[in-house]
C-alpha cells in the first residue's frame, strides 16, 4: 500500500478517494482497498515526513514532501507502477488461491452442519482475516 500511494503521489496531489479509485482503475478493478487500509497508510507517511496534507479544490489532499521526493527518486524503478504487481501476480499468487478454495470449502461444511454460533464464530474468523491482510498492506 505505502509503495502504491507514494507512487500515486509522486504524480501530484491525491486525496484518499482519488487514490482507491485510481488504485481500483489501474489494476482493472482486481484490488480496491478500503478506506480503511488507505487513510491509516497515509496517516503512517505522514508520521514518517514522506507526506504532508494541502488542499486542493477546498478538499485534504496528500502530496510528497521533499523528503518523500528524495525517497521515490531513491527507489526508482522499485516504485514505479506498483499495481502492476496486481495485475501481472507473483507465482505466490496461486498458492493464495488454493488456500482460498480450501477456505471456501471449510465454510460451506461449517454452513451445512455447523450450529449458529459456529457460523458465527466463523464470520468473526473471517472478519478478523480480512483486517489482518488490510493491515499487511499498510505496512
Amino acid at each position: 500500500m505505502r509503495d502504491t500511494i507514494l507512487a500515486l503521489l509522486a504524480e501530484g496531489p491525491h486525496n484518499g478517494y482519488q487514490i482507491i479509485a485510481a488504485i481500483k482503475d489501474r489494476t482493472d478493478g482486481l484490488w480496491a482497498p478500503s478506506a480503511g487500509s488507505v487513510y491509516p497508510a497515509l496517516g503512517l507517511l505522514e508520521d514518517e515526513g514522506l507526506i504532508a496534507p494541502t488542499q486542493v479544490d477546498g478538499k485534504k489532499a496528500f502530496e510528497l514532501t521533499d523528503t518523500g521526493r528524495e525517497h521515490v527518486a531513491e527507489r526508482g524503478e522499485e516504485l514505479k507502477e506498483p499495481w502492476t504487481r496486481v495485475v501481472s501476480p507473483n507465482e505466490g499468487l496461486s498458492d493464495a488461491r488454493q488456500q482460498l478454495g480450501q477456505l471456501a470449502m471449510a465454510l460451506h461444511q461449517v454452513a451445512a452442519a455447523g450450529t449458529p454460533e459456529q457460523l458465527t464464530q466463523v464470520q468473526q474468523i473471517l472478519d478478523d482475516a480480512r483486517k489482518a491482510i488490510y493491515r499487511v498492506l499498510a505496512e
